[in-house]
């Protein structure tokens, strides 16, 4: 039992009185985590297959993060960047080899990540690809998710994150995903600076492009002198089976934008990855944060990116990634109710049709909940699995245990 005086009906009561409504958050209050388990209010246990948006890819409570953050916690949490700090270029260093780029900036949520980028791409664009003042395009795609920010949502198609949020951003030309020659036609005009994409599209309902969709995408960036903008905030770091997802394809990106695990759940951080000539178009006083880059985030950051290297996180996630479809595949040829299986590492998704037994997905994610899974619908009829990268065998088929018996019910 957790000890606390709260019930779980009285915490939903007091979200519901108080905190804004901008999520429909499953009906379970959760109290306690470790590793790949959850424990509500009253005690009960759950698996968790959403890892907090793949943020939590390093199992929740690592105890190395958590002991990097209480020893730094206990010395420097902030300076701000008026002054140096000990951390900041040591964990400059350490990113930036371990992805393989020469400069890193680091912000705090994903969507100040791709705010970041977008503003470099267009500061590159007018300094050094000679863009006319205020004409520089950046190329998105269809059923993207980058973030909530009024300059991220003036790219999206999705009427949810757009409608009464106007007026938008210009500067963004949407193109289908993975179309190739959608693609070819926009970076063509002479004043696109970048073309900005999600390797695998995760909150879209883990949409995985046709094979060497990536890697042509570069090749046509590299001939068109545009930035290849690879937003790997929520299929970086392992999660996919590779360190990135892009990965899969060989491609290392121009501009690299990262966040979510890069502190395994434990503190805001992320980052942007790119070459000199793209980052130093940035200069002092043209962005910022007060808390980028802050003494307690450097520490926490190089913790987590260690865990992913020494516990073996990147190759056990190809494993058990490949044991999750094949089951989730096994389950679709008993059931019309699951009409697709798609992924890659443990980014996962599965369909449901709602027509078969009147069970939506929601109803399916109540029905995990209730057998102690915790999973969440995306765009109506599709659930994301996305456990913790530390997830044994044995965990993993209990778990593909439950999600078949609440599907077959």
């Amino acid at each position: 039992m957790i000890h606390t005086s709260t019930s779980s009906q009285q915490a939903i009561q007091l979200e519901e009185a108080y905190a804004a409504h901008n999520y429909h958050p499953l009906p379970v209050v959760l109290a306690k985590g470790s590793g790949v388990h959850l424990w509500d209010i009253e005690g009960k246990h759950y698996y968790d297959f959403l890892s907090a948006y793949s943020a939590v890819n390093q199992g929740h409570c690592h105890p190395k993060i958590i002991g990097a953050l209480i020893e730094q916690a206990q010395t420097l949490t902030l300076t701000s960047r008026a002054f140096h700090s000990d951390k900041l270029g040591e964990c400059a260093k350490y990113i930036c080899e371990y992805f393989g780029y020469d400069k890193v900036l680091l912000m705090n949520s994903g969507a100040e990540a791709n705010e970041t980028a977008i503003k470099m791409a267009r500061k590159w664009g007018y300094q050094v690809k000679g863009i006319p003042e205020n004409k520089a395009i950046i190329v998105a795609v269809e059923r993207n998710f980058h973030g909530r920010t009024t300059g991220i949502i003036s790219a999206s198609t999705d009427p949810v994150a757009t409608r009464n949020f106007g007026p938008f951003m210009p500067g963004y030309q949407v193109i289908p995903y993975n179309d190739l020659e959608a693609l070819e036609n926009a970076l063509q005009n002479p004043n696109v600076c970048g073309f900005w994409v999600e390797p695998i599209q995760g909150e879209a309902g883990v949409f995985v492009p046709e094979d060497g969709y990536l890697a042509k995408s570069q090749e046509l960036c590299a001939k068109y002198n545009v930035i290849l903008m690879m937003d790997e905030i929520q299929t970086g770091i392992g999660r996919t089976g590779k360190l990135l997802a892009s990965s899969h394809e060989h491609v290392q990106p121009d501009m690299l934008i990262l966040g979510k695990a890069l502190s395994g759940g434990v503190y805001p951080v992320s980052a942007v990855l790119a070459s000199d000539d793209i980052m130093l178009t940035i200069g002092p006083g043209e962005h910022g944060s007060t808390f980028g880059g802050n003494p307690l985030a450097c520490a926490v950051t190089m913790a987590a990116l260690e865990v992913i290297q020494e516990e073996g996180l990147i190759e056990n996630a190809a494993r058990m990634g490949e044991l999750f479809r094949n089951r989730m595949r096994a389950i679709q040829a008993k059931t019309a109710k699951v009409t697709a299986v798609r992924g890659k590492g443990l980014l996962n998704a599965i369909d449901i049709d709602e027509k078969i037994d009147g069970r939506s997905a929601w109803d399916i994610c109540l029905g995990l909940r209730d057998n102690g899974l915790l999973a969440k619908p995306t765009h109506g009829d599709k659930i994301r699995f996305a456990p913790p990268l530390i997830i044994t065998q044995e965990q993993m088929e209990e778990c593909c245990d439950i999600i078949e018996k609440t599907i077959m019910l």
